[in-house]
């Protein structure tokens, strides 16, 4: 088996993965992240997160897609898997580009489909938090923070896109978070 190599293929404008046997290109493509905020009235369904990356510190309800679902269905996979939620997906909200990680992220408007809800495999806790009750200071992610306020700012049918701060999603958040 051949070991692959970064060319620039023929007719191509960047360096790609290829076999310098057959010439095969394994292309690289982001990853799509899916997730929700979770509103209930004036608060956020947020989750405390028990594996790494930032294990401890809350984001909502998000994570990579798995092949063969749509976003709609991964979201709320999602919420199911860390909070035990079943959701009523109301809209995107936001589609976000982390470009230093290649990562989509598309994050939807939701809303509790049945009542309850408990920490999944992957939360330590799970709850609500009214707007001037959120834990800012240990948020896991920027976009965590871009979405809430995005929820917050409250423009259905609008789709927020990455703050102008950081066009390109290419600021972590201090302490080496995202």
């Amino acid at each position: 088996m051949s070991r692959f190599v970064r060319r620039i293929p023929e007719g191509d404008d960047r360096e790609r993965l290829m076999c310098p046997d057959c010439g095969h290109v394994a292309y690289e493509n982001p990853k799509v992240v899916v997730g929700s905020i979770v509103a209930e009235g004036d608060s956020v369904l947020l989750c405390r997160r028990a594996i790494e990356p930032r294990s401890g510190f809350w984001t909502i309800p998000a994570g990579y897609m798995e092949m063969g679902e749509t976003v709609e269905e991964g979201a709320r996979r999602e919420a199911w898997e860390e909070a035990r939620a079943r959701i009523a997906l109301e809209g995107v909200l936001a589609v976000y580009s982390i470009a230093r990680l290649g990562q989509v992220q598309v994050i939807f408007r939701a809303r509790l489909e049945e009542p309850g809800f408990e920490p999944g495999p992957e939360s330590l806790e799970v709850r609500h938090f009214a707007w001037g009750d959120i834990p800012w200071d240990d948020i896991a992610f920027p976009s965590v923070r871009w979405a809430l306020r995005a929820w917050r700012e409250g423009r259905p049918g609008e789709v927020a896109l990455n703050p102008p701060e950081d066009r390109r999603g290419i600021r972590p958040l201090p302490g080496g978070a995202e």
